[in-house]
Order: C-alpha cells, then structure tokens, then sequence
C-alpha cells in the first residue's frame, strides 16, 4: 500500500490524515518503529520526554533514535512531546507528569533548589547558547546600550535565568533593562514586527528562525562571551524515577548519547528524521533551518573542561561555575552543593 506524504500507514488501521507526530502521540514510537520497519519486538518501558520548546533543530537527535531504533533495542517505547520553557518542562518532570526533560541546566538547578525533586542524569549541550538577541538596525552595539529599551522574552525560559550576571558582566544595570514577557510562540513574531529591539534566545535556535521569517542575520550578546559558564541542556529526571527505576533511566540514557552520536555522524539523517516526524511536509527552508540550529547543538557535545572527552558527561567544573555564579550574582540561595544537581552514573564510558 502506498503511503502519503506527511501521513502514516500502519497495517490494520486506515489513518490517511495522520501524520507522524500525531501518531507518535497516540501510538508511541516504538509501536510505529515497529509498523514501518516490520520489527516485532515491544518496548518494556513507555516514557515521556518532553522538549525545552516548541520542535526545532537540536531535537532531531530524538527523532533520529526513534527512526535508527536505538529506544526500542534498549526497551524504551518513547514519545517525545513540546514544551513551554525549560522551567514548565522541569516542574512537569518534578510532578510525574513526564518521564524525562530536555532542559536548560541552569534553570533545573533553580527549580531543584526549590525542593523539586529532580537531578540531570546527563548532558547533550554542554555548554550554554544563551544570549541577547538584537536587530543588527536597532543601533544597538553593546549590552549597556540595552538599558531603557524593552527586551522580550518568555516566562520561565531558561534563557532568563543567567541574563542578570551577564548584564552585571557587561557593565549594564539590568534594573533600566525592560524585561517584557511574551508568549512563546509570539517570541520571533513579535521581535520581527518591531515591538522591541531584542529579546532573550539561544543563538542555537533564534538566528536561524528569524531568517527563515525574512529576518537580517541579528546580533547575539553570548552570555559566555561576558563570563557566563554553565552546562547547557541537559536530560533531566525525577529523583525517584532514579532511584526506583535505575536500570530504565540508564537504558533511556544510552539510547540518547547512541541518537547523538549518530546525529554527530549523520546530521542531514537527522535532520530528516526531525521533518518526517513532526512535519506534514517536507520544505527545503525548513530543513536548512532546523540544520542551521541542529549544527550548534553538535558543535558544543564537549565542554572544555571535559577532558575524558565523554559524551553526555556532566561536567563538575562547569556545574559549579554555574552554582557560583548563581549565587554571587542573583538572589539564589541554597545550601545544595554542585554535585547535588547531577549524577554521572548513568553515562557510559564509551558508546
């Protein structure tokens, strides 16, 4: 039976309008692998992962594992769903509402220190990408040039969380700053209708849509660039799920690094995995974007402080710079000491 573009067929079921997110939602992905590739072996474990944002590039790498089988040969049937800023997806987690997260470290190190229950058991972006994202037509040129302009953002981003030590960094006074909330999806829209001159992204993720939407390449303050050290997304779950469920979580792990591994390798590969999931089609602009975003994502596997080299490592010194600077420069108060927020146990030697 043939199969339309952006639909799915599954034996036994007519679903012409379905596509692969739709069906990755109601079926699983394991289910699905199993359908199109004519496995017939079954997932033991069903997980939720959900994203940091709404699907762009850097979450091919999921999509990839899915298509390359790697969940289902380490018995996890997962569905990977949206989220709505790293600081709703690690409460999400906290409550048992999702199995996993892929989320800002830095902001899992707030929630956690407010006595959620959660703790990254490894780390795909090991550095941040955070940074103020400014229209190159603003006459902006430095961070203290931000102060008395209206800089959007989103409530709960992670993105958030740091900008005041990299403003302090930079020389600004973050209090003449006007941080204004926006909903998410208005984020780039509104950035690229003029309601302000900047706002708060990732330069994984924003450059690459706002050119996409007929955008000039912007201008990006990287927090690193201003003395900003901090792991940056990272796989996040619940401490119970750790302890009660180890040998699942160190599965679930594995297949991760595998799926990142294979992007490192094979990024069109992914990127393609990505557009067949969540897309009903497949558009030549929305692949080079989701390139563009996916390629920073690879870029930064390893932290310069990692020098075992190890994929998925979470990185002491960069966790500790993170904590240091969270509680010199913010509000930040807590008596958790660095190693509370991770756990290596999870990430394997060598793939």
């Amino acid at each position: 039976m043939s199969k339309q573009k952006g639909s799915l067929w599954i034996p036994g079921l007519s679903l012409p309008n379905l596509n692969r997110r739709q069906a990755l939602a109601t079926f699983g992905a394991t289910a699905l692998a199993t359908g199109l590739a004519g496995r017939a072996a079954f997932a033991e474990d069903k997980v939720i992962l959900r994203t940091n944002w709404l699907f762009y590039g850097s979450h091919a790498i999921f999509f990839l594992g899915i298509d390359k089988g790697y969940y289902q040969q380490n018995g996890i049937d997962v569905v990977v769903k949206q989220g709505n800023g790293s600081g709703n997806t690690v409460r999400l987690v906290a409550n048992k509402d999702t199995t996993f997260a892929y989320a800002s470290g830095v902001t899992m190190m707030k929630v956690a220190a407010q006595g959620a229950p959660i703790i990254s058991v490894a780390t795909i972006d090991a550095t941040g990408t955070d940074a103020v994202i400014v229209n190159p037509d603003s006459g902006i040129k430095t961070f203290k040039d931000l102060e008395g302009k209206k800089v959007l953002t989103t409530a709960g981003a992670g993105v958030n969380t740091l900008f005041p030590v990299a403003a302090q960094n930079a020389g600004a006074d973050v209090s003449k700053i006007q941080l204004t909330n926006v909903a998410e999806s208005a984020l780039i829209s509104s950035y690229l209708q003029g309601l302000a001159p900047a706002f708060l992204g990732g330069i994984d993720n924003a450059p690459a849509e706002i050119e996409a939407n007929g955008g000039k390449p912007p201008i990006a303050f990287n927090y690193v660039d201003y003395g900003v050290y901090q792991p940056g997304y990272a796989i996040v779950a619940n401490k119970d799920t750790v302890k009660d469920q180890p040998d699942m979580v160190g599965r679930f792990v594995k297949a991760t690094l595998m799926a990142t591994k294979a992007a490192k390798e094979n990024p069109d590969e992914a990127i393609n995995s990505l557009i067949n999931w969540v897309a009903s089609t497949s558009d030549e602009k929305e692949k080079k974007q989701a390139r563009q975003v996916l390629d920073v994502t690879l870029s930064i596997l390893i932290s310069p402080n990692n020098k075992e080299k190890r994929l998925g490592y979470n990185t002491p010194e960069d966790w500790a710079a993170a904590l240091d600077a969270l509680k010199k420069y913010t509000d930040f108060k807590t008596d958790m000491k660095p190693e509370e927020f991770y756990t290596n146990q999870f990430v394997p030697q060598t793939l």
